[in-house]
């Protein structure tokens, strides 16, 4: 399988390193805005092909799938873009920064019957999926996620600590990973939400701290705190209160609420969720089935986060 990877940040050299321990996977194209990191990493991972223009990539008869690690306000686009041009495509999280353009990407996807993924990665964590087996075979009940997701970016940084051409957000981006898997683990759609948020930064435009409150038809519930004004420690923290024990997810590691240790290493081949993610998109080409993370599946999860979007403008 041929695979071009748009975006040499962060996320794209994750996704590079995962993408080099699956068998059968030749990255052969690197889109980058920048062509001398495009070069550069081309070259460092044995990449053909480097390029600032995606759609000569796409155009190109030998690439057969497509992983977005651009910039959240081009995902959209770029992903249609993709499946117009007969590639199959992993968009990273967020699918979009608009309802409506998440439902234009999902009826793009039906219209083409190509692979549509996205990088909701939470779902491949071996903490949370250690959970999600639990659930499935009813030795577990979700009472309430409490989820704290904080960072320091009182600038455009990257996961790397360096400059960023545009702006993250935590609603689109962040929340993204929380209103998803909440509605993965419990199996419901969420029924309530709302949102507040602080103040809107003057450089940024964007809100720094926001809290989400969350219920199902059935009464479960989550409690979602977001900043990015919290001098650490930093990360995405879960905490699963259940009818039968208590779970901290820390990305791939999972404790009780004592803080004892699981050992998650036997959930899949992989102990990296970034790397499962990909063996899942793959795997789904190859088999021409539905991935998990398909774009049908977190649909949802853009619904509310659109609704979200709504109330928090009415209150500015």
């Amino acid at each position: 399988m041929r695979i071009a990877v748009a975006g040499a940040g962060a996320f794209g050299l994750k996704h590079l390193d995962a993408l080099a321990l699956i068998d059968g996977v030749t990255v052969t194209w690197v889109i980058s805005r920048r062509p001398d990191q495009a070069e550069e990493v081309a070259e460092k991972y044995g990449i053909a092909h480097a390029s600032t223009n995606l759609d000569i990539a796409l155009d190109s008869d030998d690439v057969d799938a497509v992983i977005l690690c651009t910039p959240t306000q081009l995902h959209a686009a770029q992903a249609i873009a993709a499946m117009r041009a007969g590639k199959h495509v992993q968009v990273e999280i967020p699918l979009a920064d608009s309802w409506a353009d998440a439902q234009d990407v999902r009826r793009v996807q039906q219209e083409s019957g190509l692979t549509c993924m996205v990088g909701h990665t939470r779902r491949f964590n071996p903490s949370h999926q250690w959970i999600h087996r639990r659930i499935a075979a009813g030795e577990l009940s979700i009472q309430q996620m409490d989820v704290q997701t904080y960072f320091f970016r009182r600038s455009n940084m990257n996961a790397l600590g360096k400059p960023r051409s545009w702006t993250d957000n935590l609603l689109w981006h962040h929340a993204a990973h929380t209103v998803d898997l909440f509605q993965y683990q419990t199996g419901e759609d969420v029924q309530i939400a709302n949102a507040v948020q602080g103040p809107v930064h003057p450089e940024l435009g964007i809100a720094m701290d926001m809290s989400i409150q969350l219920r199902t038809p059935n009464a479960r519930v989550c409690t979602l705190s977001l900043s990015f004004n919290n001098d650490g420690p930093l990360g995405s923290f879960f905490r699963y209160i259940c009818d039968n024990g208590t779970y901290i997810a820390r990305y791939d590691d999972l404790v009780t609420g004592r803080e004892e240790p699981i050992d998650v290493s036997s959930v899949d081949v992989s102990t990296n969720g970034i790397e499962l993610q990909d063996r899942e998109f793959v795997a789904a080409i190859r088999e021409d089935r539905e991935p998990n993370s398909s774009v049908r599946e977190v649909l949802p999860c853009y619904r509310v986060l659109g609704e979200l979007q709504t109330q928090l403008a009415a209150e500015r």
